[in-house]
């Protein structure tokens, strides 16, 4: 049986979804960063049937317009591992920040220097709401000319290229050092300043405000509805999507996830080559059509 005929395996029936909550590289999109068209009658079905639909990422706000475009405006888009909440419904460059939970500059300039000293040879890069600066030894591994470089502490100084625009998220890069080696190393040098994940293959860490991740800003904007954690489906590929799929109440790994987010999650679709996000919101927006005809 081929990848792309798999069925999916099923956690446990639960309470009917409210809010669908999908990661984009590696979950929603597929490896050339397109939204195939089953992709988008799914999300535009799952809307239909009063489920909402959150993309969650670790994106920056400005890269939404692929998103948005091919899904025609559907749902919000938690950014940034959960720095910034951004309205897509207006389509492309019509994006609208609903919220920020920025980084300190104090927390950011304290996990520089601690990421320094337990890692020689990390480099920086600074995301902003729109601005985005590096470090010119920062590899080219994004989509964009920075707007300024200079060493991390500069462009954080008072006087430096960040002032007056908040501070989402600090990517740190080292050329040498294990992905997965280079995390658990910086979550022990900076311990609770901040909050730092990895979505990337690469040894690229991006560190957040403390307490910020994709689940916790996902947690408040459901509170602000009132959906429960039960009534979340979640899907995920990669260490940053963890306690998001460990928050929800039915959470799906990609088949082709990271060991840690296979193990986390309560259920695994087939790969996002294949649509395994559309695969099960076929699934459940068919049984929420079944539920309404038995009432």
């Amino acid at each position: 049986m081929t990848s792309a005929t798999r069925q999916p395996e099923t956690p446990a029936p639960t309470v009917p979804p409210r809010l669908i909550a999908t990661d984009l590289d590696g979950t929603l999109l597929r490896d050339d960063k397109s939204v195939s068209p089953r992709t988008v009658a799914a999300l535009a079905a799952a809307e239909d049937a009063g489920i909402e639909v959150f993309f969650v990422t670790g994106r920056p706000a400005r890269w939404m317009d692929v998103v948005s475009d091919h899904v025609h405006g559907h749902g919000l888009a938690i950014c940034g591992n959960g720095a910034a909440v951004v309205d897509l419904h207006g389509g492309p460059g019509a994006h609208r920040f609903v919220k920020v939970r920025e980084l300190a500059r104090e927390n950011a300039l304290d996990a520089i220097r601690l990421l320094r000293e337990a890692a020689p040879g990390t480099v920086y890069a600074i995301e902003q709401t729109y601005g985005f600066h590096q470090e010119p030894e920062y590899p080219k591994l994004h989509l964009e000319v920075p707007d300024a470089l200079a060493p991390a502490e500069k462009l954080l100084a008072p006087d430096g290229a960040t002032v007056g625009e908040p501070l989402l998220k600090i990517l740190a890069y080292h050329p040498r050092i294990d992905p997965d080696d280079f995390l658990a190393t910086a979550r022990i040098a900076v311990g609770d300043r901040a909050t730092i994940t990895r979505s990337s293959p690469s040894a690229l860490l991006e560190i957040s405000g403390p307490g910020v991740s994709k689940a916790s800003t996902l947690a408040l904007c459901c509170a602000e509805r009132g959906i429960s954690h039960e009534e979340v489906v979640a899907f995920g590929d990669m260490p940053n999507d963890l306690e998001m799929l460990t928050w929800a109440g039915r959470s799906y790994a990609m088949g082709n996830a990271h060991p840690d987010v296979i193990a986390a999650a309560s259920g695994r679709t087939v790969a996002n080559n294949d649509d395994g996000v559309a695969v099960v919101i076929e699934r459940l927006v068919e049984e929420r059509r079944q539920q309404a005809g038995r009432l």
